[in-house]
């Protein structure tokens, strides 16, 4: 049967920072979800870059989005909103950065709710109540939150320094609160596009590289640890889960 599915994406969120900020969430999060800690991401480790292979499921060579600048791709491929959309489901976005407009093609999203993170201090707790009122009243199919406190902290002042990690368990504390409050039929899944260091990211280094993926819903086998996962594998999961044919193009691996 049809899912429902709630992709809630922490910029920047390293897997050692999500299991030591402290959050008692995390350990629930680990007994429910089929999960992996050493998940892979795309080169380059770029929020835009990162974020449409995550939607697309194939790297930056393929869709030519390399750097924060969105470019057009030459070989379109359809990514997640537009293969749901095909199949009239109903998707909204609640975001924080404006460069994610471009995650999907003009006109196909039902809702986009936008709040810029440079307007906002804890702008995560801002956009949070929104998504879930917006999912209570109006019950998409897809809803992509994502949240970009973690990410400008850590260029601010450093991945792992305390005001990352405060920011960290702020994030974890938003997906506790999509969790509690939203209706049971909701798979969520939970991740980053990237890590970080020193007071950046964009390399090949394991710091930057390696993100957490936590799938959470009925299809999921709790307490499963996965040996391994991409950034790659999360579109063609969302189609599986609401009954949709992934694109030809894409290359990662559902894990329903």
């Amino acid at each position: 049967m049809s899912e429902k599915v709630i992709l809630i994406l922490a910029d920047g969120m390293r897997p050692d920072a999500l299991t030591t900020c402290g959050h008692p969430f995390v350990e629930k999060m680990k007994e429910m979800a089929t999960y992996t800690l050493g998940a892979r991401t795309v080169i380059p480790s770029i929020t835009l870059p990162c974020h449409v292979s995550l939607f697309h499921s194939v790297d930056p060579a393929r869709h030519g989005t390399t750097t924060n600048v969105y470019a057009p791709q030459v070989r379109p491929i359809d990514g997640i909103v537009e293969v749901l959309k095909n199949n009239k489901k109903k998707c909204a976005f609640f975001i924080t950065w404006d460069q994610l407009r471009d995650l999907c093609r003009p006109g196909k999203l039902d809702a986009c709710d936008f709040l810029s993170c440079y307007n906002y201090e804890n702008v995560n707790e801002i956009i949070t109540p929104r998504a879930i009122q917006y999912i209570n009243e109006q019950q998409p199919d897809f809803l992509f939150l994502y949240l970009a406190d973690t990410d400008n902290t850590g260029h601010k002042y450093g991945w792992l320094t305390p005001e990352y990690m405060k920011d960290a368990h702020d994030a974890v504390e938003c997906v506790k609160q999509v969790y509690e409050n939203i209706p049971d039929d909701y798979t969520i899944i939970f991740l980053a596009d990237h890590g970080g260091h020193d007071r950046t990211h964009g390399t090949d280094s394991p710091e930057d590289m390696t993100i957490p993926l936590f799938f959470m819903g009925p299809r999921f086998e709790k307490g499963k640890v996965l040996p391994e996962g991409s950034i790659k594998d999360v579109a063609p999961t969302v189609a599986a889960l609401l009954e949709c044919e992934p694109a030809e193009e894409w290359e990662g691996t559902s894990r329903v």
